[in-house]
């Protein structure tokens, strides 16, 4: 086996007894299959998933490329999709039948046999990968999307390379289980791959490595210090962490089929859905259901209060659900209103109506505004991600952006100070985000700095 650079950079951990460093890279993995979302098919190149002049292929007029060498990379797949996606024009495909013809087509051009190493001796090839085929079978929900996908894959792929029913149920079972969202370098998600090495990884709703994307390479860091580089012991997260336990367990259980006993889930839940103490002064998490005064300050609790704080999470939760797709600053506004001295400032309900008017905020260009929703974030995030993850970090630019915008370079000097500190501990020093988002930024406010005091 031939070894990239970054390959032997995980050779030298795994022989090495040594204490891990927090912030190091353990494995890095190119997809297998993967997908750009369609929402992004104008915007982005299908291959590299880069942001840059895109043109469409001649053949399909669909997918788009950035230029040669991303076509003829892609080819391979592309060249059995091409016709297909002219014959069913003008439908399009959904990204989950795209994702799925990737996988068939790669599997019938010997992709069986690929192997993804996460150490030196030790891969992972697709059919290594759980499919939970049974658990699949129980479930009415996946059975209805895996029969709609199958028809249309009917429709869409040449027969000759259509596995028949079981064999397509297994790599719709391994696809739905084992995917990583592609992310940006803003933590949004750009489509969908998997990745053969980083496979291996367990979930942990306190992980101590996390996964960061430089186009569809997946990037694993490590997010604490680790006695050793062991994969039985190493866990990142397949959720949105900010979710109370049970929202958490039901994910996991209804999209990867187990239960979590993981620290976080076993332990007893406090500030993560708790209302705010009746006495200003105070900043003691309080469950009103529970007592009838604050534990610390012993504040009576208003006669009231259980219901206004149920009638406000239930609020809360009913316009996050609206919003899942697309964040509105009014609504954002109300609920936050009305969270105000019921809803603990540490009530992750809390925190997920800030991220909605921070980005409602900033695509109306309401610069203030989404600095102070940034700046209110900015402790919550450290509280629950600590400074070594790339949401903290990310969270400390947007607010160095957001006061670069209003001219109050001093400030947004300090946080893009932080800022690079802990995207670089989150990215590497050498990812895209430092070189083209934060040094830049970094750069230009520190020769404003100069200029100010020169």
């Amino acid at each position: 086996m031939q070894l990239k650079m970054a390959d032997k950079d995980v050779i030298q951990l795994e022989s090495s007894t040594k204490q891990i460093k927090k912030g190091t890279t353990i494995l890095t993995a190119e997809p297998f299959a993967f997908v750009l979302s369609d929402q992004h098919r104008k915007e982005r190149c299908d291959y590299c998933f880069r942001s840059i002049k895109i043109s469409r292929c001649s053949g399909c007029q669909y997918v788009y490329y950035c230029g040669r060498n991303c076509q003829r990379k892609s080819w391979s797949i592309h060249k059995i999709e091409c016709p297909n996606i002219k014959k069913i024009h003008p439908r399009v495909l959904p990204d989950a039948a795209k994702m799925m013809s990737r996988i068939i087509i790669k599997l019938s051009q010997g992709g069986a046999d690929e192997c993804g190493y996460y150490t030196p001796s030790k891969y992972r090839k697709f059919y290594d990968m759980m499919s939970h085929t049974n658990n699949i079978k129980n479930d009415n929900k996946k059975m209805e999307h895996f029969t709609s996908l199958s028809m249309i894959l009917i429709k869409y792929l040449p027969k000759d390379i259509l596995p028949d029913i079981k064999e397509l149920l297994g790599i719709f079972g391994r696809m739905s289980v084992n995917s990583f969202n592609i992310l940006d370098t803003d933590m949004t998600s750009l489509g969908v791959g998997i990745y053969l090495g980083p496979s291996i990884i367990d979930h942990s709703c306190k992980p101590n490595a996390h996964a960061v994307f430089e186009g569809t390479k997946i990037i694993i860091r490590t997010l604490d210090d680790l006695p050793s580089l062991d994969w039985s012991k190493i866990r990142i997260t397949y959720i949105d962490l900010l979710r109370d336990t049970k929202t958490r367990r039901d994910e996991l259980q209804r999209a990867y089929y187990f239960f979590c006993d993981c620290e976080r889930c076993s332990s007893p839940e406090t500030i993560e859905i708790s209302a705010a103490c009746p006495n200003k002064k105070c900043t003691y998490p309080c469950i009103p259901a529970d007592t009838k005064n604050c534990a610390k300050c012993g504040e009576k609790y208003p006669d009231n209060y259980q219901e206004k704080f149920n009638q406000v999470t239930e609020l809360s939760l009913y316009h996050l659900e609206k919003m899942a797709h697309t964040a509105y600053l009014d609504a954002s506004r109300m609920c936050l209103e009305k969270q105000d001295g019921i809803l603990h400032p540490y009530n992750l309900l809390s925190i997920r109506m800030l991220e909605m008017a921070l980005v409602a905020a900033m695509n109306l260009e309401l610069w203030q505004e989404a600095q102070i929703y940034a700046e209110k974030l900015t402790p919550r995030y450290l509280f629950y991600f600590g400074d070594n993850h790339p949401m903290s970090g990310q969270v400390h630019y947007v607010q160095a952006k957001l006061l670069s915008f209003q001219r109050r370079n001093k400030e947004a000097f300090e946080y893009i100070t932080k800022a690079e500190k802990m995207i670089k501990m989150a990215f590497g020093d050498c990812h895209y985000k430092m070189r083209n988002e934060v040094r830049p930024l970094l750069e230009q406010l520190l020769a404003e700095h100069h200029m100010m005091n020169y």
